[in-house]
């Protein structure tokens, strides 16, 4: 039996990049170790400019990582329960830069009080504790997807560059 398959193209939907980021107060880091092993973990952050900020503890494996500028990349993504389709849910994924901010700089004492601003007081008591660190994560490139067939690439100032229409899915 000969079956003709129509393919239908999914339209690409506006990219909204800055929304996805405003909306979260999270990041989620991948990072990896000295021998290649993957770390997955979380932080909250705040942007300045097109930089994000995350103050963590050497107690978790991923701050070493990112404190040997080693690679990492970030995540942005729609919360589950706000999703229509688990498989496309809204995402935007970052390689990322990573450099230590001297403790107590003027850089430092900003963007610890941007921290505070946004995530509250207890910045200032982690802010004082010796085994945390503030790293700043400057955006490399990127992609961001919002729904099939809608997935584009990102530069380092978190602007679309191109429609990644490269990729056709096809039905088996």
């Amino acid at each position: 039996m000969n079956q003709t398959h129509t393919e239908k193209k999914a339209r690409p939907v506006a990219p909204k990049v800055k929304e996805l980021i405003n909306a979260s107060k999270s990041i989620i880091l991948a990072t990896v170790d000295a021998e290649g092993n993957p770390n997955s973990s979380y932080a909250p952050f705040i942007q300045v400019d097109h930089t994000f900020y995350i103050l963590v503890s050497f107690m978790a494996k991923h701050t070493k990582n990112l404190a040997d500028g080693r690679k990492t990349s970030i995540m942005f993504i729609e919360d589950e329960s706000a999703t229509k389709q688990i498989y496309a849910r809204e995402r935007l994924t970052i390689e990322a830069a990573t450099s230590q901010i001297e403790r107590d700089s003027e850089i430092w004492t900003y963007v610890v009080a941007q921290l505070k601003e946004a995530h509250g007081k207890v910045v200032d008591v982690i802010a004082e504790m010796g085994d945390f660190i503030l790293i700043a994560l400057q955006p490399v490139k990127g992609s961001y997807v919002n729904g099939f067939g809608s997935a584009y690439f990102v530069d380092s100032n978190l602007e679309i560059v191109a429609h990644r229409n490269d990729v056709n899915h096809q039905a088996k």
